[in-house]
């Protein structure tokens, strides 16, 4: 939604006329601001465009249904989103121009750890409820009381898998190829193979690079992997060098079992990495294959009104802003003390699970591991936390 000036107030005045007399009857609509931070741009835009589309719809539909009522007025919202483009420090930017210019009532995002670990003491300094979305950074909430996401968090994500590997695929060694200057990365990376090994396997190569992002060339790390000869390659990464990794993997010989993080969620994954990419798996959120009535209404809705279906930041993006209306509209209030009570008292029932925040405003939920399959995701299984 466009940025308006007049944005805090909007004063509908309606004079009637009667016959003998005259009254005036003064009906006040209250347009309140909403922010969003996400990569519009950069490495991860992709998940950037789903999650503004989710976050918009969430919006949209809150104010269909007839907005909240604070204070006994009308109350809408006006939906404003920001690029962060992947940098904690435009991230930062965004959320003091969101706090201090728009006066926004709340923050939905961001979607990536350091990012969100940058906004997220701006946010607690100027008491705005904040929602990160893929956020998976045990940390991010741990900043303090205002900060609250609608994703499962590393330690869960990172062991699913290693079980995953371990009791189902039945391997008993692997490697492990991760950027370290990414807390996501790293943290998955960490507990994956700390589960691992807690099963008792043994993680034969823990091979680090810097910044994704700019780094194109993974030859030196995978030599020293296909050395130490694993029988599962993990790779805690996002989808573009993901897909890069996995393409100079299968050149180099190494052809062994993939997997990895939400990270992978991307139909880009499988336009970079085509074939290379096939037989992977990894954790998610969420899954367009859920049969529940109320994905498959959520899938219909979107891909009706973005031309392709949700993914999982999509979806996260779309519970945390409807959990957050939903909070606003039981607070009663434009506060945000009183909205972040509301939050942390919340059960809310989304498209990408049930809500209920533990004593760190994380939320107790399931994962599902998907794999890539003739080029599309396929579900697997779900595991409950």
């Amino acid at each position: 939604m466009k940025r308006t000036i007049a944005f805090l107030l909007v004063l509908t005045v309606l004079v009637a006329g009667v016959t003998g007399c005259s009254t005036a009857t003064k009906v006040t609509d209250q347009v309140v601001n909403l922010g969003g931070i996400f990569p519009m741009t950069g490495a991860a835009a992709t998940f950037g465009v789903s999650s503004k589309n989710g976050a918009t719809m969430a919006v949209e539909e809150f104010n269909a249904a007839g907005g909240a009522t604070i204070g006994g007025v009308k109350t809408t919202v006006n939906y404003i989103n920001e690029d962060d483009t992947g940098l904690p420090e435009v991230g930062a930017s965004a959320a003091q121009m969101l706090i201090n210019q728009d006066k926004v009532i709340g923050i939905v995002g961001p979607l990536m750890s350091k990012v969100s670990l940058a906004v997220a003491p701006i946010c607690q300094a100027a008491s705005v409820p904040m929602i990160a979305t893929g956020s998976t950074a045990t940390q991010v909430t741990l900043v303090g009381d205002y900060i609250f996401r609608a994703c499962f968090i590393d330690p869960f994500q990172g062991t699913v898998m290693a079980n995953y590997v371990w009791n189902t695929l039945k391997l008993k060694t692997a490697a492990v190829l991760y950027d370290n200057g990414n807390d996501y990365n790293k943290g998955l990376a960490e507990y994956f193979k700390a589960g691992f090994e807690k099963n008792g396997g043994k993680v034969v190569a823990f091979e680090a690079f810097t910044d994704e992002a700019k780094t194109v060339d993974y030859k030196a790390q995978l030599t020293v992997i296909k050395a130490a000869n694993p029988a599962f390659l993990y790779l805690p990464n996002y989808y573009a060098s993901v897909a890069l990794q996995l393409k100079q993997a299968r050149e180099m010989g190494l052809n062994v079992p993939a997997g990895g993080g939400d990270g992978w969620d991307s139909p880009d994954l499988v336009k970079i990495g085509g074939a290379a990419v096939e037989g992977g798996v990894f954790s998610n959120h969420f899954s367009k294959d859920n049969l529940s009535p109320k994905v498959q209404a959520f899938v219909t809705k979107y891909t009706t009104k973005y031309g392709a279906a949700p993914d999982a930041l999509a979806a996260l993006a779309y519970d945390a802003a409807g959990l957050f209306l939903d909070a606003f509209k039981t607070a009663g209030s434009i506060k945000g003390s009183d909205i972040r009570d509301a939050m942390k008292n919340t059960i809310f029932s989304g498209v990408a699970g049930a809500y209920k925040f533990d004593a760190n405003r994380n939320p107790i939920k399931s994962a599902v591991i998907l794999q890539i399959k003739n080029g599309q995701q396929t579900y697997l299984t779900t595991v409950n936390p």
